[in-house]
């Protein structure tokens, strides 16, 4: 028993630190867009351009690190979920499924970690 709670909470870790690692290499060209002053982003949703590019930001780059760490992580998965099936089924809904496929992979990792949680290597423990 003990060794299948660890290997579990080690499978959890895994799952929110790669899952989170990959997603910052989307959020930090966004960020670094966003400190250059260029503030030029799409509108899917018709929030505004620049709106967008903040909610893209703390999407894809604030909640991935807080992920990684395991703090407030089911909350911090959450606006990168909703990202990812924004960009699956808003974004690329015409597109071919090759196109959408990265959103929808990133969509059910970060709803996986909504679902199953931290574990025990994070600062949640939980």
């Amino acid at each position: 028993m003990m060794k299948n709670n660890l290997q579990n909470n080690i499978g959890l870790a895994f799952l929110r630190i790669s899952a989170s690692a990959m997603m910052l290499s989307h959020g930090y060209p966004k960020f670094q867009k966003l400190l250059s002053g260029d503030f030029e982003f799409g509108d899917p949703i018709g929030l505004g351009a620049t709106p967008t590019l903040f909610l893209a930001i703390i999407a894809e780059f604030i909640c991935p690190i807080l992920v990684m760490i395991g703090f407030k992580t089911r909350w911090a998965a959450l606006p990168t979920a909703i990202t990812m099936a924004v960009a699956a089924f808003i974004v690329h809904a015409p597109d071919a499924f090759a196109s959408k496929e990265k959103a929808l992979l990133f969509l059910t990792l970060f709803v996986a970690i909504i679902f199953l949680g931290p574990g025990k290597f994070s600062i949640d423990k939980k």
